[in-house]
């Protein structure tokens, strides 16, 4: 089976509780493909939820929801040793980060510290209690959702640490007046998750993975990231640019981007179209009061400032 077919049939099964969300499920299936995690920036009643159950579904996996509220403690995510009255010994107690699809939900809600709970098993597939490590078995993704921090209060801002082991930040977005519609009639009556049928096995996923790892990045390609990322480092209203796992974030995508164009190499195209979503979070801005959209024009400006290598000087089709 194609990797065209493998996307097709990912989207068509998931497109029967999501409308009209094919870029968000292509950038999806490349955050699978390459391990990462993804941030959902967008207002509540988007469809992450469903979106996020019908993942797991596709993979033939578990899913576990955490709702973070200030409240919220980092034993609440990753469990802890309770006390046994019956044995009189300490029994583990899994937390819900043990799943393969773990929706975050309203992350910046929640404090500092309890969100950090979820640095170790987003970089390293474990987590550690009480002195235990414990591995999260494969496939692992962390799918968490925030509002937009400029126009809700009792938020956190995420530290700058939790932001680099997103893959991707994504924009929702509200859907057209005409897929809302359809979205309504979709809805009217039943209830499309429970109709969602299984597109991978693990090892088909393992598969896909090996195979995106092994596309080929050539050498100009790689200096054309790394003038892209210096420039992160460089703009004048960047206090604290692209770190160095960023660099590598914006090559493993772009090595998602040339497989699912049945692709065997990357072009500086392929970087172009997908560095706003991995570059975008991992910047902080040197001067107060600027706003997500003041950011994403600074990651504009850096992408449009860097110069394509002269090998490449034709467009690739749009996703």
């Amino acid at each position: 089976m194609n990797i065209e077919t493998h996307l097709t049939n990912f989207k068509q099964e998931i497109g029967k509780v999501i409308v009209g969300q094919d870029e968000v499920l292509d950038l999806l299936f490349i955050s699978i493909l390459q391990k990462g995690h993804v941030l959902f920036e967008s207002v509540p009643g988007t469809g992450k939820t469903s979106l996020s159950k019908a993942l797991a579904k596709t993979i033939d996996g578990s899913f576990s929801r955490i709702q973070f509220t200030p409240d919220l403690l980092p034993t609440d995510i990753t469990g802890l040793n309770i006390y046994s009255p019956k044995t009189h010994e300490f029994e583990l107690q899994m937390g819900p980060i043990a799943t393969n699809v773990l929706l975050a939900d309203e992350i910046n809600r929640a404090t500092p510290r309890t969100q950090s709970a979820l640095l170790e098993v987003m970089e390293e597939r474990q987590v550690t209690i009480d002195g235990q490590k414990i591995e999260i078995d494969d496939p692992f993704i962390v799918i968490a959702t925030q509002n937009p921090i400029e126009s809700t209060q009792g938020t956190f801002s995420l530290p700058e640490a939790q932001m680099d082991r997103f893959l991707m930040r994504i924009d929702l977005g509200y859907p057209s007046r005409e897929e809302e519609l359809n979205m309504m009639a979709l809805y009217n009556g039943h209830y499309p998750t429970e109709e969602i049928h299984t597109v991978f096995s693990k090892e088909m996923i393992t598969d896909l993975q090996s195979r995106c790892s092994a596309i080929t990045v050539n050498h100009s390609t790689m200096e054309y990231m790394l003038d892209m990322i210096h420039l992160t480092r460089q703009h004048p209203h960047v206090d604290i640019g692209v770190s160095p796992r960023g660099t590598l974030a914006l090559m493993h995508a772009a090595q998602g981007v040339a497989l699912i164009q049945d692709r065997d190499y990357v072009t500086p195209e392929d970087v172009k179209y997908i560095a706003p979503y991995i570059l975008g979070h991992r910047i902080v801005l040197s001067i107060e009061g600027l706003t997500l959209s003041d950011q994403k024009t600074v990651i504009r400006e850096i992408i449009e400032g860097t110069e394509v290598p002269v090998e490449y000087g034709v467009p690739r089709n749009e996703l």
